[in-house]
């Protein structure tokens, strides 16, 4: 096990996934700084209660480590943060530091097992295409991997308007083309709503 500092948000990071952030409480620009001096990662965990400035929230078990790609400051004062997310992990035991940083000691989950695209849900991978086409910024930062299950299973979920907590079940989900199967109805959904 290892021991990270979270960052609880009210959002869901997928491996892979891009997250940018502003930073202006003192103990995240403390860890922003060390992740960067040090090339260490943090921990992404969704908020199940409380507020992103507090100490004190309930989070989710799972979540994803996140490494800084660029920084810089923003016109409001703020640090400008963008992150990438790599490795799930479990939470087994939680801690806090004095300025009020949530840690906690971590299993790792095992990456998705490399899966191709069942041939019914090709579909998917087209729609995705024809998405990340249009968000030139963000395919610039990726490497599409259009032929792994996986990787299209969470950049799917990233671009869905889906509430946090069904993020978080398909973050949990083991089986990326169990993923596929019950994002396949949601992608077809939001196709319909835009054609109306």
């Amino acid at each position: 096990m290892d021991d990270i500092a979270l960052f609880p948000l009210r959002s869901v990071l997928m491996p892979g996934g891009l997250l940018p952030l502003r930073i202006f409480e003192p103990r995240y620009l403390d860890l922003i700084g060390r992740c960067l001096r040090c090339d260490e990662a943090f921990g992404v965990v969704l908020i199940r209660s409380g507020q992103e400035t507090a100490s004190a929230v309930s989070t989710a078990e799972v979540g994803t480590s996140a490494r800084v790609i660029d920084f810089q400051s923003m016109a409001d004062g703020l640090l400008g943060v963008l992150c990438r997310g790599e490795r799930r992990f479990r939470i087994r035991e939680r801690s806090q530091q004095a300025d009020g940083l949530n840690r906690a000691c971590v299993e790792w989950l095992p990456a998705d097992v490399p899966a191709c695209v069942q041939p019914h849900f090709q579909p998917l991978v087209e729609t995705l295409r024809q998405a990340l086409a249009s968000l030139a910024n963000s395919r610039r930062l990726m490497e599409p991997h259009y032929e792994d299950a996986g990787w299209v299973s969470h950049r799917l979920a990233e671009l869905l308007p889906l509430e946090p907590g069904l993020l978080q079940r398909l973050l949990e989900l083991e089986d990326p083309n169990a993923r596929l199967r019950l994002l396949a109805p949601l992608v077809e959904g939001a196709q319909q709503d835009r054609l109306r």
